[in-house]
């Protein structure tokens, strides 16, 4: 039997939200196995000088415990 289950992270990113994104999976990567989806939840960009500074992402990633 498989359980799938959810983690919530918060991950930045200097140049996209792709990037973010990326960021969150690798770094989550580190620590869970068997990933297998991401969900971003929530979008945010910060802004300095009238240009984003960076970017942020709230996402959910699911993963297979065995």
């Amino acid at each position: 039997m498989s359980v799938v289950k959810i983690i919530e992270v918060i991950a930045s990113s200097n140049k996209s939200f792709d990037d973010a994104v990326n960021n969150a999976v690798s770094e989550a990567a580190k620590s869970v196995k068997n990933i297998k989806s991401v969900y971003v939840k929530e979008m945010k960009a910060q802004v300095e000088d009238n240009k984003i500074k960076s970017y942020r992402v709230t996402a959910k990633i699911s993963f297979i415990k065995e």
